[in-house]
C-alpha cells in the first residue's frame, strides 16, 4: 500500500498534467490523420506518440520530474520507453477491441482501439518514466 501512495504523489499529478496537454494535442493529431486525412490505425497513432513524444520528454524531464541529469542514455531510455510502451498498448487495444466489437464497422473498430490504447499508453508509461526513465538517485 505504501509504495503505491509513494507513486501516486505530487509527481504523479504533474505528470497528469503534462499528459492532459500531450493529450489534447496528440489526441487531436490522431483523429484528424485518421479520420480527415485517412491515414491508417498505425500511421495516426504513432503520429501522435511522435508528436506527443518531444513535447512530453521535455515537460517531464523538467517540470514533473525535475531531472537535470543531461545525458544520451537517458533520451535513448526515454525512446524505449515509448516505444515499448506504444506497442503494448496499441499492440493490445487492436484485438482486444475487434475481438468485443467483431459487429462494428472498422472505423469504429479502430477509434476505439485509439481510445483504448490511449489508456493502457499512459499508464504503462507513467511507470517506464518514473522507474526507469526519470528514477531519482
Amino acid at each position: 500500500m505504501k509504495k503505491i501512495q509513494q507513486l501516486l504523489d505530487a509527481t504523479f499529478w504533474k505528470f497528469v498534467l503534462v499528459g492532459i496537454v500531450n493529450t489534447l494535442v496528440g489526441t487531436t493529431v490522431m483523429f484528424v490523420a485518421y479520420n480527415a486525412l485517412h491515414f491508417s490505425y498505425w500511421v495516426s497513432s504513432a503520429s501522435n506518440y511522435i508528436i506527443g513524444s518531444i513535447v512530453s520528454y521535455f515537460l517531464n524531464k523538467y517540470f514533473t520530474f525535475q531531472n537535470k541529469e543531461k545525458s544520451v542514455k537517458q533520451v535513448v531510455m526515454f525512446i524505449i520507453n515509448i516505444t515499448v510502451c506504444y506497442l503494448l498498448a496499441y499492440g493490445l487495444a487492436k484485438p482486444i477491441v475487434s475481438w468485443i466489437l467483431g459487429n462494428q464497422s472498422k472505423a469504429v473498430q479502430d477509434n476505439l482501439s485509439m481510445l483504448v490504447g490511449m489508456g493502457a499508453f499512459v499508464a504503462f508509461n507513467y511507470l517506464g518514466q518514473r522507474i526507469f526513465v526519470f528514477k531519482e538517485g
